[in-house]
């Protein structure tokens, strides 16, 4: 504006300036004060409902509880076949969707050429780890239920919950193999190593630490799903065990337990929580410590890998 007067700045007219350092350090305190009361509104949060479980259902958490199967007496009902379930279910998840998804991690990081239908893959895989869970069991119910004719079973319930849990996979083994220096890579290509050799026997170990952490956090997810399962038809009440995975006569392994019908503890808590009155709810509180015990061995296995490859591997 032609008739506007520009003042001189603060410290050309004498006046007293704040500062900048310390702004900056109250912003810095501010900054991790905010950090921190979010941490511990979380946790506390987390601890009281692990107490509020822990309050209600360990009185109810015997043997008896763990052997028995569910009944319509709360005194007597257990979690026999549904821990079972999760067992079998988890293990059918594991041998899909490890393999798969470090492989297709491995591939587009280090074989796929980099082009619009590799970025295409990429954002895909990127936007499915997002999707609800819900999702994948109408998916699996029209595809494996129907069209492959696969049943109500634990080989479809472990195959639904490998497809929910294979983006994170992926995600987290590519995220684990652009972890590794560049200088690993072109050492064992100076040596005469192929590109096989370098990520077997170089990549690999470098970043199993990070890969087994990905694997854990999606089968920490997979392993409470609910939706899914409730969608292919997965039972509330079970009194039997699935068939066994081991016979007495040739060829002494039998696979017959993948065709079987099949509940999962979240199911099981899901039943008893629904049901009228608070009978039952003591019940659902035992077994909620015991999907928890569950997760914890799978990350404490994680912590156990990473430690031990870390003391083998040398940067």
């Amino acid at each position: 504006m032609s008739g506007a007067v520009l003042e001189p700045p603060a410290a050309a007219r004498g006046l007293p300036q704040p500062p900048i350092g310390g702004l900056r350090a109250h912003a810095d305190l501010i900054f991790a004060a905010l950090g921190l009361l979010a941490m511990l509104v979380a946790v506390l949060t987390l601890a009281a409902l692990v107490l509020d479980l822990a309050v209600r259902g360990l009185p109810r958490l015997d043997l008896q509880f763990l052997t028995s199967f569910p009944s319509r007496r709360p005194s007597q009902a257990g979690i026999l076949s549904a821990w079972v379930g999760t067992t079998l279910v988890m293990l059918v998840t594991a041998a899909i969707t490890i393999p798969l998804g470090i492989g297709a991690a491995i591939y587009l990081e280090e074989y796929a050429p980099r082009n619009r239908l590799t970025d295409l893959i990429e954002i895909n895989v990127a936007n499915l780890a997002g999707v609800p869970s819900i999702i994948y069991g109408l998916l699996a119910l029209g595809l494996f239920v129907y069209a492959l004719g696969l049943g109500r079973s634990i080989l479809t319930a472990g195959l639904t919950l490998a497809l929910l849990v294979l983006p994170i996979i992926i995600v987290a083994t590519r995220e684990a193999l652009r972890a590794v220096p560049p200088t690993v890579r072109e050492a064992a290509y100076a040596l005469g190593a192929t590109r096989w050799r370098m990520i077997a026997d170089h990549l690999l170990p470098y970043s199993a630490g990070g890969i087994a952490t990905g694997v854990i956090i999606a089968l920490s997810r997979a392993i409470g799903e609910t939706a899914p399962l409730i969608t292919i038809g997965a039972l509330t009440f079970i009194a039997f065990l699935p068939t066994p995975p081991i016979r007495p006569d040739f060829p002494f392994v039998s696979f017959q337990w993948l065709s079987d019908p099949f509940t999962v503890l979240p199911i099981q808590m899901f039943n008893w929580v629904s049901r009228p009155g608070t009978d039952f709810l003591p019940n659902a509180a035992a077994a909620g410590l015991v999907l928890i015990v569950m997760t914890i061995a799978m990350n404490l296995a994680a912590i156990v890998i990473r430690i031990r490859v870390r003391r083998r591997v040398k940067w």
